[in-house]
């Protein structure tokens, strides 16, 4: 549907499209670095007719499950974290406040630097805590190249043999559940994840029974031969296409 900041040519007339043929639509996304009326508000500047119960976030996910902990956010600036019931503390360069807080819940990379990333390994090391991944991606396409993404800075903590670290999004359950309880009444085998991820968009939907399409020409595979990544992963999807 976009590339960063950019709209896909047609995605809002096929979502029109599909409305008027009867179809329900969930947008699923594994943007944690904003609540969930900004996320809805994103697809709308994009030039999207969507409504706030059409989309659900990784944030959406991580949030229902939160712990009331102090947790020690990282977060986009522009984030005022406040649909977080609990309390919290915007962490930054000040290895203080990591050793502090009780959880670390990693919102975004948009101020996350190699320095930070060694001072949180650091504290964790010294005094495991539970970390959640709000973003289970470890890269993202953007306009112009691919973005790391939380997923993989959680992935980096693990390398250096710490356990407490859990992953929300795509292709973890919590989700796809949350899409399931909004659809009541509707088989797996009736609805299709549409994607451009082998390993977040078809992975956690084929582990769902959900029919899958990969797009090819646009995201991740933009410019490549997607057959030999298919084969190698065994994650062949239900139908193949070039854009939604």
């Amino acid at each position: 549907m976009n590339v960063g900041e950019t709209p896909i040519p047609g995605a809002a007339e096929r979502l029109d499209q599909l409305r008027d043929n009867g179809h329900a639509i969930r947008i699923l996304s594994n943007a944690a670095s904003y609540n969930h009326d900004c996320a809805t508000e994103k697809f709308r500047k994009l030039g999207m007719r969507v409504e706030p119960e059409e989309i659900i976030t990784s944030r959406d996910a991580t949030l229902r499950g939160l712990d009331d902990i102090l947790w020690g956010c990282i977060a986009a600036s522009r984030d005022d974290l406040s649909d977080i019931s609990a309390d919290t503390l915007r962490l930054n360069s000040d290895r203080s406040e990591y050793d502090q807080v009780e959880g670390i819940l990693f919102l975004s990379t948009e101020i996350w630097t190699s320095e930070r990333q060694g001072i949180l390994t650091e504290s964790l090391l010294a005094n495991p805590r539970p970390v959640v991944i709000a973003n289970a991606d470890i890269a993202a396409p953007r306009d112009h190249g691919f973005s790391l993404e939380p997923g993989h800075f959680g992935h980096m903590l693990i390398d250096k043999g710490l356990t407490n670290i859990n992953f929300f999004g795509k292709p973890f359950p919590e989700v796809f559940e949350m899409v399931k309880e909004s659809l009541v009444g509707v088989a797996p085998s009736r609805i299709a994840m549409c994607g451009d991820t082998l390993h977040t968009d078809i992975l956690g939907a084929a582990a769902q029974g959900w029919r899958t399409v990969l797009v090819e020409r646009d995201g991740m595979f933009c410019g490549v031969d997607v057959s030999d990544f298919c084969t190698r992963s065994a994650l062949v999807p239900t139908w193949r296409l070039s854009r939604i």
